[in-house]
């Protein structure tokens, strides 16, 4: 008898293992869904940020590296900053700049095949003049918003949007 209640109260015991597992599983199942779901919005609104405009309004362009070519201005160049309320000293940026450009684009061709040397003064003094619209304090947290200031202004004097992209590739503040 004694063989037979433990059997029972093994049997009885699998049962209620086997409900409550079933009950994990679909309370797993449906919390597992609803964050493959959430990932999923996740990721489609990831997808929509790197296709969506720009705070400018423009779109944000992509290049395949192979239809990219680089152009460097050589020196590197002293711009003089905004002076500061109560800052007498005169501050500056060491700038060393280059451009990316769409060597896809129509107005590639147009203006030098990349060899934009002989338009090096008019971009020099498009940058000047971004740059010193700035603080020291305010350059260093804006760069981002620099680079985009001084592509649009360098977009607007070739009309075009063949190159776009800035990089600094050093700057430093002194």
């Amino acid at each position: 008898m004694k063989k037979n209640l433990i059997s029972i109260i093994i049997l009885a015991l699998l049962v209620v293992n086997i409900i409550l597992t079933s009950i994990m599983m679909f309370s797993v199942t449906s919390a597992s869904s609803k964050t493959a779901a959430l990932v999923d919005n996740i990721a489609t609104v990831m997808n929509l940020e790197l296709t969506a405009k720009a705070e400018t309004g423009e779109e944000v362009i992509n290049v395949p590296i192979a239809d990219t070519a680089t152009y460097d201005i050589e020196e590197a160049m002293t711009i003089p900053l905004k002076t500061s309320e109560g800052d007498d000293q005169e501050h500056y940026c060491l700038l060393s700049i280059g451009f990316s450009m769409n060597t896809k684009e129509k107005d590639y061709k147009t203006y030098g095949s990349g060899d934009l040397s002989q338009y090096e003064s008019r971009i020099q003094d498009k940058i000047n003049t971004v740059f010193a619209q700035y603080t020291i304090e305010e350059a260093k947290g804006n760069e981002e918003r620099i680079k985009k200031e001084i592509l649009k202004s360098v977009q607007e004097m070739f009309d075009s949007e063949f190159i776009f992209d800035v990089s600094f590739s050093s700057i430093i503040y002194s």
